[in-house]
């Protein structure tokens, strides 16, 4: 990786120039074209110039384009929206493939240490990776190019991301403060647009729920809307809201509380419980896994968050759509959104169950299209021969951050296996293998595995010596 390091503390620095000048410039040319009216050229233009950035920030400045990579996929449906209700409703959208086009640079990652990754640990991500493809190969049959093509690309980033994240362990100190910070200013912005979203109900996010008639968003109008902010549905934003909280418990200085206090409440107004409950199971993990000492820190920033949201969500206009939500976690009896996912996995457990081959990625559409669980998109894309391996490399990964001693002393290191495990056990509940939501998991999969390897190697120094 390059020599340029991160400060440690958390300001706006536009240094390396060449990199922010590359950044800069795709946000100004998005702008003006969002300005003038002129929003359908970027259509196409948009993933092509983001791609090109990203191709440059990899190859020159690493760091920042870890950090490019996750503002991709926070900010670009918002982009979308904005194009959309100018130049008109275009699904699917050519913008949204800004993402992924971005976080596939790193499969050059994937073929440069392959060989050398089975050595290192590299293991799960391989299997995973075989899982994927043979699913892929299985779609190409038996779906339409596109949606096999698609349906790859929002599986296999991920994977190659986390693969990237963990096999660049040496640099594991500047990309955990690159990553902290990113998820600082990420809560922070997201976060408040969402609470913005609430009370305000923007033309374009309007727009997007009438033109999508997704009724699990709420109403198009103040005070109705589930809060997604700048992403494309409140489950995945919620994760990305339960990531950035959970890394702020190891963040310094006063933003984090203005970030956790803009975090929690848009959490909470996203009404995403089955996020809520992998937020608590996280937590558990997290607080079992430090010393005492920072045990009580972690105590102590809650108590103080606590402070800060809960008099907010126990006013108006907020508590009236929070409070029922809560409520709901106790008594799912008459919960249209517990029962919709009951009947779901009635219908379609055995079916998914079923398959040996698989339908190959892209070919889920039976399943309808709000499938809502990992579980059932797995085996009834990958069938038993391409979920074995991929369930396996993920599985193993989780058992792995298990034995990790080192999140005794790295918080931020316990922060990402709590992730890691908080999102993964929403398996059943949330599509948590693929998009947004899977580049949050295999992300701080992989950071966290990369983290062990570098304090391994860091000890094996030590021995020598």
């Amino acid at each position: 990786m390059t020599n340029y390091l991160p400060k440690k503390s958390f300001h706006i620095s536009l240094q390396p120039a060449q990199a922010w000048t590359a950044i800069l410039g795709l946000a100004l040319f998005t702008t003006l074209c969002i300005l003038a009216h002129a929003g359908a050229i970027l259509r196409l233009i948009f993933p092509a110039v983001s791609f090109i950035v990203g191709v440059f920030l990899y190859r020159k400045y690493p760091l920042l384009y870890i950090g490019f990579t996750w503002w991709m996929w926070f900010i670009t449906p918002w982009i979308r929206r904005l194009v959309d209700i100018q130049s008109g409703w275009v699904d699917p959208s050519p913008i949204l493939l800004a993402p992924p086009l971005v976080t596939i640079i790193t499969f050059a990652s994937f073929l440069r240490y392959l060989p050398q990754s089975y050595s290192q640990g590299g293991l799960p991500f391989i299997l995973s990776f075989f899982g994927v493809s043979y699913a892929f190969f299985i779609g190409l049959i038996q779906a339409p190019l596109t949606s096999a093509i698609l349906a790859c690309l929002n599986w296999l980033t991920p994977i190659v991301f986390g693969f990237h994240l963990f096999i660049n362990w040496r640099n594991y100190p500047q990309i955990q403060q690159n990553i902290q910070r990113t998820f600082l200013w990420g809560v922070l912005v997201t976060g408040s647009y969402g609470i913005w979203q609430y009370l305000v109900a923007p033309e374009w996010d309007k727009f997007w729920i009438v033109n999508t008639g997704a009724v699990a968003f709420g109403t198009p109008e103040p005070l109705g809307i589930r809060v997604f902010s700048t992403m494309n549905s409140p489950q995945p934003f919620a994760v990305v809201m339960m990531a950035g909280l959970l890394l702020l418990f190891d963040g310094k200085g006063s933003l984090r509380f203005a970030s956790a206090g803009v975090g929690y409440l848009s959490l909470l107004l996203s009404s995403a419980r089955a996020v809520w409950l992998g937020w608590l199971v996280a937590v558990f993990i997290l607080t079992s896994s430090l010393k005492a000492k920072l045990q009580m820190r972690l105590v102590i920033t809650l108590l103080v968050i606590l402070i800060l949201v809960f008099p907010l969500a126990n006013v108006e206009p907020f508590a009236s759509v929070i409070a029922p939500r809560i409520q709901s976690l106790t008594n799912a009896d008459d919960d249209i959104s517990y029962n919709e996912r009951a009947d779901r996995y009635e219908t379609y457990l055995g079916l998914a169950l079923s398959q040996i081959i698989g339908n190959g990625l892209g070919g889920n559409a039976a399943l309808g299209p709000n499938i809502d669980s990992g579980i059932l998109d797995t085996f009834y894309s990958f069938g038993w021969v391409g979920a074995i391996p991929y369930l396996g490399g993920l599985i193993l990964l989780i058992f792995s951050l298990l034995q990790y001693s080192e999140v005794r002393f790295d918080s931020f290191m316990s922060a990402a296996r709590a992730i890691s495990i908080g999102v993964f056990a929403q398996i059943g509940l949330n599509g948590v293998t693929a998009g947004l939501f899977g580049v949050v998991l295999w992300g701080f999969l992989g950071i966290a595995t990369g983290a062990h390897k570098y304090y391994s190697e860091q000890k094996k120094v030590q021995t020598k010596n």
